[in-house]
């Protein structure tokens, strides 16, 4: 019987291929903000205004999709067009990159099959605006998302915004510590929530320098770890919501789910749709900018770590001296 290797299931865009093989700085970027997170058009201005600021900060955008049977690493303009007017797209999570590739059709990636394919390819960085976590009433549910898990498998850097709003941030960073995943809040002491600056629970780490953020990342990979590293990086105040105002609205869009009868995958979108309609369309706009904001910071550590000279740390003898 002929296996497949990983390598065969990966198809890169010229400019991505071309950045990886010299060793410049590459950032992954979801494809499910695409195909469920906005609508069109505005998807596609925002997945272009995300490749945008990746190319601005000093490093090359790889969008990363399923299609045909391959995993593609980095879309062209044409791609991303073609893509996010698309209609009935899958959304695919690491648990169903096996089945969505053998059904050959197309695939929006979320955070966890995201870095299993940045992981594959040799992206060390990735962008999102939020990541999922453990669910409001996770500890009787077991609701807990597979981007937690899929951290402890893949080694590349998540830069984001947070949890969403609509998480338990608590049981979240505690479900992290459990699994030894670093979280670093870069130039912040606190934990962001999405588009809200905070969540009201102070940071494990905080690191304020690229070099820093670096030496943290190759660091804790000589140390022998597998898995990933979260770094937090809070949206701008001038995008940002407050967290009393989102946090009201979403314990009420979560009760009238639950009457609803509303489970599993579907009350996240659900939720996200009364906030922002609660908020009159502000937590689309925060979202977008927490998207364009984390894209940003991503690849301005991904050029700090591609840059990254190590110190030279004194060589010690292995001779024990005998009294």
């Amino acid at each position: 019987m002929r296996h497949l290797s990983a390598n065969s299931l990966l198809v890169f865009e010229d400019e991505v291929r071309e950045a990886l093989d010299r060793g410049a700085p590459v950032v992954a970027l979801e494809s499910n903000v695409l195909a469920h997170g906005l609508r069109y058009p505005v998807n596609v201005s925002t997945a272009l205004a995300m490749e945008n600021k990746v190319r601005q900060s000093g490093a090359v955008p790889a969008t990363i999709t399923i299609d045909s049977g391959r995993i593609r690493i980095g879309l062209s303009a044409v791609d991303i067009e073609r893509f996010g007017s698309a209609e009935g797209i899958e959304k695919v999570s690491s648990r169903d990159m096996g089945a969505a590739l053998a059904r050959g059709g197309l695939g929006a990636t979320s955070v966890a099959s995201s870095i299993v394919a940045a992981d594959l390819a040799g992206i060390r960085f990735f962008a999102s605006a939020g990541i999922g976590g453990v669910h409001r009433g996770g500890e009787n549910t077991m609701d807990i998302s597979a981007d937690l898990i899929q951290f402890t498998r893949s080694r590349v850097a998540v830069v984001c915004a947070g949890a969403k709003n609509i998480l338990d941030l608590g049981l979240t960073l505690e479900f992290l510590e459990t699994h030894c995943v670093p979280v670093i809040s870069y130039k912040s002491d606190d934990f962001p929530a999405f588009y809200c600056r905070s969540s009201g629970f102070p940071s494990p780490q905080r690191l304020d320098t690229g070099y820093a953020i670096a030496l943290a990342l190759e660091l804790h990979w000589a140390l022998g770890n597998n898995g990933g590293v979260l770094i937090t990086s809070p949206t701008k105040t001038e995008d940002s919501l407050e967290l009393e105002d989102v946090e009201r609205v979403v314990r009420d869009a979560i009760s009238a789910a639950e009457a609803a009868g509303i489970r599993g995958n579907g009350i996240t979108r659900e939720i996200m749709r009364a906030v922002d309609l609660a908020t009159g369309g502000r937590s689309t706009s925060a979202n977008i900018a927490a998207l364009i904001t984390t894209a940003e910071t991503a690849a301005e550590l991904a050029v700090a770590y591609a840059n990254f000279d190590p110190p030279a740390f004194p060589r010690q003898s292995n001779e024990v001296e005998v009294r």
